[in-house]
């Protein structure tokens, strides 16, 4: 059995991992899913100071609160900034962790830097005239698409994302990460690439190429960038697949 710490990418809450928890603990593993501060339920709390400070120390505090130990740290989209600054915090307490179409962050970049740049611009606009000059609401899909593949999302799935979409503090997408993680050799490290993240990594970017080495272990999942909206029960067979398999 394994404990997955399940963080969601921007505009999620815990909400989101629902369905793939369920699959996951029918399969005899914890599965506990992270709503970070200002998102989801925790939208009450949400402030211009909410960065990305805040969400490292909100995953940190999750895991050591609850004494967890040998936990796999899986971080969907967004999420992979946060969580790659909060591993380094975890020490022996972390198994794994899983970037889930996601990859780790290095020191002084943020989550804006790897948009283009008229998405960025277009970001900051929605930010300006419906966040009062610091919240990002779920952008208008055709925008969200531009930068976060829909594909696999039907109509349901769609109006539940608009539905329960919070928006996202946009420090946290501004901050940039200060204390990356050194993992440590026993730290297994995986990446669940969707469609359009393989791609990626099969056209063998230069600033991918330590993706494709090891010790960096591939699983692929052929939906969109919302796999635990699109296909909940795929992914929590792939993450058991993850936690099962040699490394």
């Amino acid at each position: 059995m394994a404990t997955f710490v399940l963080v969601p990418g921007a505009w999620l809450g815990s909400w989101a991992w629902e369905d793939t928890a369920r699959a996951l603990s029918e399969r005899g593993h914890a599965a506990l899913p992270v709503t970070l501060t200002g998102l989801g339920e925790r939208s009450d709390v949400a402030t211009p100071e909410v960065g990305l400070d805040t969400h490292i120390d909100d995953i940190t505090a999750f895991v050591m609160e609850q004494d967890l130990r040998d936990v796999t740290l899986v971080a969907h989209s967004y999420a992979a900034v946060p969580v790659t600054g909060a591993a380094g915090r975890l020490g022996p307490r972390l198994e794994r962790v899983v970037y889930l179409d996601s990859a780790p962050f290095t020191e002084g970049t943020r989550l804006l830097d790897v948009m283009p740049e008229d998405v960025v611009d277009q970001l900051c606009a929605q930010v300006a005239e419906h966040g009062d000059g610091w919240r990002l609401p779920l952008p208008p899909f055709g925008l969200l698409g531009a930068f976060s593949s829909i594909e696999g999302l039907d109509e349901d799935q769609r109006d539940l994302l608009r539905t329960r979409a919070t928006p996202q503090p946009f420090r946290t997408f501004e901050q940039r990460l200060t204390s990356p993680a050194e993992f440590g050799p026993d730290v297994d490290r995986v990446v669940v690439a969707c469609n359009d993240a393989k791609a990626l990594l099969d056209a063998a970017l230069p600033m991918l190429a330590f993706l494709n080495q090891s010790p960096w272990r591939h699983f692929h999942l052929p939906t969109g960038h919302w796999p635990m909206l699109s296909r909940p029960v795929e992914l929590a067979d792939t993450l058991d697949e993850v936690v099962s398999s040699v490394r």
